[in-house]
């Protein structure tokens, strides 16, 4: 099994910065609009029954006047996977149930319906294999077409610059994985994701890594976009019941259906910071 110690590093500090550079970012949104809410940081430790060193991660949160709600979270996590999860985990068994996780979530739902909500989330991880995985997609409660195209726009570029079958690749995959089949909804109006980047050397590494930089780096640049075009949007009473509504259906995928969440409660993580995602309010009629 290749140790990759110094890749998780590279990976995590690259995460780190990216968490710093994000919430700077949304706090000088806040500034803009007289507020002067700051992220709230919680450090937190992993614990697993004879491991040393299960690592652990920080949790980053502020509600302000223009993000009612956003978590930025960094983890770096060692350990072994239970028996039977182990074996739905990429390069992972029962008899070889090791693992590493490092990688940066964010979500945010915003004080605005006519402001999209968000999720970013990019990450690495090794087993026997090692691979990134991520993307981000706009959930907005009411959606406008300019916003959506811009965002894609964006990504499509990102995707391009790297290979060009990417886009088009992890578009589908993002329009497939963020629906909620009891509802027969999209979450939102997507964007990309995707998984199993394997890296099987230094080389397919830091291509990897570089592509996911580039994800982080595109989100960095279009989201306060967009939030700086409709942060100033008159709403009515309407508009924040369909955000509610909305955040209830938000809600059902990412406490049935989301992958990171089950990942997070199958591998002792910290349960506030796995269900940051949950909206601060929501209804269901």
């Amino acid at each position: 099994m290749t140790d990759w110690t110094a890749q998780t590093a590279q990976a995590k500090q690259w995460f780190e910065s990216l968490r710093d550079q994000i919430c700077a970012e949304f706090e000088a949104i806040e500034r803009e609009a007289g507020s002067d809410a700051s992220f709230e940081y919680t450090p937190w430790q992993r614990e697993e029954v004879g491991n040393p060193d299960p690592g652990g991660g920080v949790q980053g949160l502020m509600k302000g006047k223009v993000f009612e709600k956003v978590g930025v979270n960094v983890s770096t996590v060692k350990g072994s996977f239970a028996p039977e999860f182990a074996a739905t985990m990429n390069g992972a068994s029962a008899e070889n149930p090791g693992f590493t996780a490092t990688g940066i979530s964010l979500v945010a739902h915003m004080a605005n319906p006519h402001v999209p909500a968000v999720h970013m989330n990019t990450r690495f991880l090794t087993t026997q294999s090692a691979w990134f995985g991520g993307g981000a997609d706009l959930n907005p409660p009411i959606p406008y077409e300019e916003d959506t195209s811009d965002f894609h726009a964006r990504f499509r570029a990102a995707c391009m610059a790297h290979n060009p079958t990417y886009y088009e690749r992890f578009k589908k995959w993002a329009d497939e994985y963020f629906y909620i089949p009891h509802r027969g909804v999209h979450r939102g109006v997507g964007g990309i994701f995707y998984d199993h980047l394997e890296c099987e050397d230094d080389a397919g590494f830091a291509r990897h890594l570089a592509f996911t930089q580039d994800v982080g780096k595109t989100f960095l640049d279009i989201f306060p976009q967009l939030v700086r075009r409709r942060m100033g949007s008159g709403f009515t009473s309407d508009d924040k019941q369909t955000q509610l509504a909305w955040r209830g259906r938000y809600a059902e995928f990412n406490l049935v259906y989301d992958r990171g969440t089950l990942f997070g409660l199958k591998t002792g993580g910290n349960i506030d910071a796995i269900l940051m995602s949950l909206p601060p309010e929501a209804v269901w009629s």
